[in-house]
């Protein structure tokens, strides 16, 4: 379980994130909803040691995470709004790079890893491919691999239906959930709410950095009136 207490974080006197808490048991989506600028993405970069954080703790299975290290243990990983794929690699090189160079693993278990990934995702056929040969939606698939090539505990996800077609979001649903029945803990930062609707998860709807309502999203879907601020948000957004 991942268990995230009372985080801040303030950019030049601005804050950003203000005692932000929430937890994500293993095998769960926690769905950040909210407009561009509440500070979900923030959290997102904040736990991947991206940004340091400026209070407050991440607990990951009852221990403690130290956030500088991890880079270093892969306990969290991160897939990016605009993926941030090596352009100059090809889709196995992709895969293949972080597991010799950071996992020390020889070049032919990252080969066989990255194959087996990459079949997985429908990408069998774009393993000598360059990112730029690819369309939105396989650089996605390519990015989820490469992060869970690693291994980690925890997934970021950041607007990942933002730079899709919408008749994608149903594969992205499929392949989030998919995620989180391998046992991961799953943090997805989007205001899409068509993808929000495709996912069962836990709804918490940021403003100004901070949580203010929280919804599961089946009781969400047949009480909308219990959670008025999430339910005006999707009224606005649908």
């Amino acid at each position: 379980m991942l268990v995230i207490k009372n985080i801040s974080k303030a950019f030049k006197g601005r804050q950003v994130l203000r005692n932000v808490s929430l937890e994500v048991p293993s095998g769960t989506i926690a769905f950040l909803l909210g407009s561009s600028g509440v500070g979900k993405s923030t959290l997102l970069r904040l736990l991947n040691n991206l940004e340091p954080l400026d209070t407050g703790q991440v607990l990951l299975n009852g221990k403690i995470l130290d956030l500088t290290k991890i880079n270093q243990e892969h306990s969290i990983g991160m897939v990016f709004q605009h993926f941030n794929l090596f352009d100059h690699l090809t889709a196995t090189e992709n895969i293949t790079l972080a597991l010799e160079k950071v996992l020390k693993k020889s070049s032919e278990e990252s080969q066989k890893i990255a194959q087996n990934l990459l079949a997985h995702y429908g990408l069998a056929d774009k393993g000598n491919a360059y990112p730029a040969q690819l369309s939105g939606g396989q650089k996605q698939r390519l990015a989820i691999a490469r992060t869970v090539a690693l291994q980690p505990a925890v997934l970021c996800l950041d607007e990942p239906t933002s730079a899709l077609d919408p008749v994608l979001t149903n594969h992205v649903a499929s392949t989030i959930t998919d995620l989180a029945t391998q046992g991961l803990s799953i943090l997805v930062a989007s205001h899409d709410v068509s993808l929000l609707q495709r996912l069962t998860c836990t709804v918490y709807l940021m403003q100004e950095g901070a949580i203010v309502e929280t919804a599961p999203s089946a009781e969400l879907a047949v009480y909308p009136e219990r959670y008025p601020q999430i339910k005006n948000f999707i009224a606005g957004h649908s």
